[in-house]
């Protein structure tokens, strides 16, 4: 057996490996552009490997530049950037590998929709206020994301969500994590330890 392998896992004394043959599990990390979803989902992935549980994740910015290399940002178009997403995690999770989403989902449809498709789902809401995600947004360096999100609201169409759009909260997510007063670590911390309590039980 593969020890990083979370669906066999060889170490029982570690609380974050599931038991055999529990099923992957998927989790959503939402928040308004900037409450930090892409560098914490980063640190979530990396203390998980120190304890040998392997994640994927699916940056939902890396995937559009595939789906809609020149996107709109439409509804209609977001509806299916957004299934497409959901069903992606869904195959992984079918085949063993745990799934870290990171994407707004403005909608809550959206991630009802992984809710839905996923047994073992968690949604992360990472509250953040708007002015700080605005001030944070501004000076991010992401490879995939686009630029100068909230600069864009004031144009003409724009569909920034948050402030052009509406950011439906989640009604009850598994987990909550106040981005503005926790740092990066803390923060994966705590999603962790909710990954913990939520999947790898014994």
């Amino acid at each position: 057996m593969n020890p990083t392998n979370p669906t066999n896992p060889t170490n029982s004394t570690n609380s974050l490996l599931p038991p055999p043959d529990y099923p992957s599990w998927a989790i959503w990390l939402t928040g308004l552009p900037g409450s930090g979803k892409t560098v914490i989902a980063q640190k979530v992935k990396q203390l998980l490997e120190q304890s040998a549980v392997e994640a994927k994740i699916l940056q939902l910015d890396e995937i559009r530049k595939v789906i809609t290399p020149t996107p709109t940002y439409s509804e209609a178009e977001r509806d299916i950037v957004y299934s497409s997403l959901a069903y992606m995690a869904k195959l992984l999770t079918q085949v063993g590998t745990n799934v870290i989403i990171d994407a707004t989902g403005n909608r809550l449809r959206y991630r009802e929709l992984a809710r839905k498709l996923i047994p073992n789902f968690a949604e992360v809401y990472l509250q953040c206020p708007l002015e700080v995600c605005i001030r944070r947004e501004s000076k991010r360096q992401n490879q995939f994301s686009p630029k100068d999100i909230y600069a864009k609201s004031n144009k003409e169409g724009a569909t920034v969500p948050g402030v052009n759009i509406p950011y439906e909260e989640a009604k009850a997510p598994e987990i909550v994590v106040d981005t503005a007063r926790l740092g990066i670590k803390a923060a994966a911390q705590k999603i962790v330890k909710g990954i913990e309590d939520l999947f790898c039980g014994a």
